[in-house]
């Protein structure tokens, strides 16, 4: 196994154009396990701790572009505010020693169903910021990047630099089940997120399918709740025969399977009883939120 070490951006983009079955490594929470394991010994190694580039972030009018080996304990600690998903899905990766190292770019890289930053990136309506030598950048819309039990969107000479990632114009909710509180692989696990501005709602949902996935039916079925009900005008307490509907359909969505972590019909009903519970708390948010500017006007 050979290691490649680039010092900038462009040089570790020109090694993955001359050896595209390079895999790139940062923190190296996945990769090192796969490695470790014998589960996979690639011909080569490409290192991209040196490049600077990718462990900034910046934060624009809109949305937040976050470098692809910005470390979690970063997310958790400075984007709270922008990012509240992705920064609850933050708290549940691994370990601090874990959550020091890895960053979002490796969940995407390694596409595992189970990675814990899927569920929150699928919810806000994120995009990919993708790059080669040859073709330049891309965005991959992330609703497009899935495409298989750990396969992804990227052409083999890609790397993936950034995501851009829409601020939170509402309040996001991610929640995950697990056989133990820490050091554990996501059994299932939730992600919402309210568009007050759209007056639309968005869900992520993982482990639960041959990849990360959003409960599309369920989302338009809540949209069309709340819409019809006035709910985001009136904010009311959305009704239980909604929350049920909605918890329904999302357990709908899913496509599980047996595994030693659990089986597909608890995956089924742990989803339903995120999905409702994950509503409860984000409506709730958007309640209060709505009386506290209602107050100060």
């Amino acid at each position: 196994m050979d290691f490649l070490r680039p010092g900038s951006w462009e040089e570790a983009l020109a090694a993955k154009a001359e050896h595209p079955t390079a895999v790139p490594i940062a923190g190296g929470t996945d990769v090192m396990v796969e490695i470790n394991f014998d589960h996979r010994r690639p011909e080569y190694l490409l290192d991209l701790n040196r490049v600077g580039d990718l462990y900034e972030w910046e934060i624009g009018e809109d949305a937040v572009r976050l470098g692809a080996s910005v470390p979690y304990t970063r997310i958790m600690e400075c984007l709270r505010a922008e990012l509240p998903g992705l920064a609850l899905a933050s708290h549940t990766v691994a370990s601090p020693q874990i959550r020091n190292r890895g960053g979002v770019g490796g969940n995407l890289g390694t596409a595992s169903p189970a990675g814990d930053a899927h569920p929150a990136l699928l919810a806000a309506g994120a995009e990919v910021e993708a790059e080669s030598a040859a073709r330049g950048t891309r965005l991959i819309p992330i609703d497009a990047f899935y495409t298989g039990v750990k396969r992804n969107a990227l052409q083999p000479d890609e790397l993936i630099r950034a995501v851009h990632i829409k601020k939170a114009d509402g309040p996001q909710q991610y929640s995950k089940v697990g056989t133990r509180n820490a050091m554990v692989i996501a059994v299932c696990a939730f992600g919402l997120a309210l568009h007050p501005e759209t007056r639309t709602v968005r869900t992520g949902i993982g482990s639960a399918a041959p990849t990360p996935v959003r409960a599309k039916a369920a989302e338009d079925f809540l949209n069309a709740a709340l819409e019809e009900g006035g709910f985001w005008d009136n904010g009311k307490i959305i009704t239980p025969s909604v929350a049920k509907q909605f918890a329904e359909l999302c357990s709908g969505a899913c496509n599980p399977i047996d595994d030693v972590r659990g089986t597909a019909s608890y995956r089924r009903h742990a989803v339903g009883v995120m999905a409702r519970r994950t509503l409860t708390w984000t409506w709730e948010s958007y309640r209060g939120a709505r009386r506290a500017s209602e107050g100060a006007a």
